[in-house]
C-alpha cells in the first residue's frame, strides 16, 4: 500500500496553525468533551478571516506537497460563520487542491439561530461556488451539539440541495450518552427518526457505534470515517464496528494530511485491536471513490508541477503565517 495520492476524508482546515505554537491547556482535559471545550471550540471561537485564511493556506500546502489527492473538510468558526467556505475554497483552489467543503452547524454557542445561520452558509456556498474540482454538503458539528430541530432542517436542506450531510457521529460515548437522554436508543436511532441518514453521507469516527449500527449506515448507503491518530490522541477509543462496512474511508480530523503517517497509525492501531486486517487495508483507497461521488465522477489528482508549486511555497507560507497564528494563540487566551 501507498499513501501517495490518497484522499483525506474527514479533516479540518481551521486548525491549520496548530502546529505552529498552540497553547496547551494549563491542566490535562480528563476528557474528550474537555478537550473540546478547554482547546478547539476555544481555537474555533478565536478565528477571525486572517487566521482562518492563514490556517487554511498552510494546511493545503502541506497536504498538497505530501501528495494527498483531496480533502474533505468540516469546518467550524462561530464568530465568523457567512463567507467562511469561500476563504477555505480559495485555498484550495490556489493550490489545485480537489475538496469538499461545509460548516458544521451547531447550537453550542448562539442556539437556534446560531445553527441557522451555520446551515445558511452551507447553502450559499452550496448554491454559488463555481471553482472547479471543489464542492459543497451539509455539514453539522456533532449530534449531541444540536436539537432535533436542527437535525431535521439540515436534512431536508441537503436533500433541497441534492447533496449529502457530514456529521460527527459517536466520536464519544457521550454523543451516544446525550442520544439516550433524549428519549433514542443511540445516534443512529436518532438520526434515523429523525429522518437524518441521507443516502451518501459523511459520519465520521463511529467509534461508539455497535456492529447493528454500522450495517445499518451501509445499507442506507452511509460512509464512515476513520480518523486512527485522532481517536488514539483523544483516547476515545477504537472503532471496532466499522468492521461491518465496507463505506469506510481513513481522514486525520484536523492532524497535518500526512496520509502516510495516517496509514501507519491505521494498520498499527487495527492490529492492536483485532481488526480485520483486509476491512482495515482497503479505507485508505476509499476515500478516493468517497470523493468521486460528490464531485460527480473521479478527478483527476493534482498535477506534478501543482505539488512542486505547494512544496517550493511551503516554507514561505509556514514563515508568513506565524504572525497569525501568534495574533491567534492571544486571543484564544481571552477565552
Amino acid at each position: 500500500m501507498t499513501a501517495s495520492g490518497l484522499v483525506n476524508a474527514h479533516t479540518h482546515l481551521y486548525s491549520g496553525l496548530a502546529p505552529l505554537g498552540m497553547p496547551s491547556p494549563k491542566a490535562p482535559p480528563p476528557d474528550f468533551v474537555s478537550i473540546l471545550q478547554q482547546v478547539w471550540w476555544r481555537l474555533d471561537r478565536a478565528l477571525d478571516n486572517a487566521s482562518l485564511a492563514a490556517s487554511a493556506e498552510l494546511y493545503v500546502a502541506e497536504a498538497m506537497a505530501l501528495g494527498a489527492a483531496g480533502l474533505i473538510d468540516h469546518h467550524e468558526s462561530p464568530n465568523l460563520i457567512e463567507g467562511s467556505l469561500d476563504v477555505l475554497a480559495d485555498a484550495c483552489a490556489r493550490f489545485e487542491m480537489p475538496a469538499v467543503l461545509c460548516y458544521g452547524a451547531t447550537e453550542r454557542n448562539g442556539g437556534r439561530d446560531e445553527a441557522r445561520r451555520g446551515l445558511a452558509e452551507c447553502a450559499r456556498f452550496a448554491r454559488e461556488n463555481r471553482r472547479p474540482a471543489i464542492g459543497a454538503v451539509v455539514g453539522l458539528h456533532a449530534s449531541f451539539t444540536v436539537s432535533d430541530d436542527t437535525i431535521r432542517e439540515a436534512a431536508h436542506l441537503a436533500r433541497d440541495l441534492g447533496t449529502v450531510l457530514h456529521i460527527h457521529v459517536a466520536e464519544d460515548k457521550a454523543d451516544v450518552d446525550d442520544a439516550r437522554a433524549r428519549g433514542y436508543a443511540g445516534v443512529i436511532d436518532r438520526l434515523t427518526k429523525l429522518d437524518a441518514m441521507v443516502p451518501g453521507s459523511i459520519f465520521a469516527h463511529g467509534v461508539h457505534l455497535t456492529t447493528d449500527e454500522v450495517k445499518a449506515c451501509e445499507a442506507a448507503g452511509i460512509w464512515l470515517v476513520q480518523n486512527p491518530r485522532s481517536n488514539k490522541g483523544n483516547r476515545v477509543g477504537y472503532p471496532n464496528a466499522l468492521v461491518a462496512s465496507s463505506r469506510v474511508a481513513l481522514g486525520t480530523d484536523g492532524y497535518p494530511a500526512a496520509m502516510a503517517d495516517e496509514v501507519s497509525a491505521l494498520l498499527e492501531e487495527s492490529a492492536a485491536h483485532d481488526d480485520d486486517p483486509d476491512r482495515a487495508r482497503a479505507r485508505p483507497a476509499a476515500g478516493a471513490t468517497l470523493l468521486a461521488e460528490r464531485l460527480g465522477g473521479a478527478v483527476p489528482p493534482p498535477s506534478p508541477s501543482a505539488r512542486a508549486a505547494a512544496a517550493t511555497a511551503l516554507s514561505g507560507v509556514r514563515a508568513r503565517v506565524q504572525s497569525d497564528a501568534n495574533a491567534l494563540w492571544e486571543r484564544m487566551s481571552r477565552l
